[in-house]
């Protein structure tokens, strides 16, 4: 499998994003394909963005990070995006920059979520101590059309899923050359 293309996963914090995007690149490296994954919190902190989480930061950040996904794309790379995007407007700006774009819900519950958050965000936003928690105190926009849904960062069925898609998308690149 070989082009460029930027799967964007999106989720809930403590959804298994980044779980899932690290069992596609695994995936897709077994199968020889030359990939990346941009992990949004990892992203942050290589960008030097300030550790805020103001409507201003984060359109600065995903910003950034769409632009860096459709670039590393560009040159032929599948670049696994696995960051919140909680505003649907974050994922239509990644959309329109990429040469090809899937987009993957990690549909897990709040609930579900909360139980297994590691950075303990939800606890924080409910009692004050945080806010702007994307799904607990500022809303999260689900796809409203994804390419993918996935269950949780174990979803083999949705990366298989995904594989498909990417393999498709590129056979169809071919035979339109």
């Amino acid at each position: 499998m070989r082009g460029g293309a930027v799967v964007w996963i999106t989720g809930r914090p403590a959804s298994g994003k980044t779980t899932l995007g690290g069992h596609l690149v695994a995936w897709l490296r077994e199968d020889g394909t030359p990939c990346v994954l941009l992990d949004g919190d990892e992203i942050r902190d290589a960008l030097g963005r300030p550790a805020g989480r103001g409507r201003e930061e984060r359109d600065a950040l995903y910003e950034a990070l769409a632009r860096l996904a459709a670039l590393l794309a560009r040159q032929g790379l599948v670049v696994v995006v696995a960051a919140t995007a909680h505003r649907r407007l974050y994922r239509d700006r990644a959309r329109a920059l990429a040469p090809k774009f899937i987009e993957v819900h990690v549909a897990t519950t709040r609930e579900e979520c909360e139980r297994r958050d590691p950075k303990h965000l939800y606890a924080r936003a409910r009692s004050g101590a945080a806010s702007g928690v994307p799904g607990a105190d500022e809303p999260f926009e689900p796809p409203v059309a994804p390419d993918v849904t996935a269950r949780d960062g174990e979803d083999e069925r949705a990366l298989s899923h995904v594989v498909t898609l990417l393999r498709l998308s590129f056979a169809h690149a071919r035979s339109t050359v």
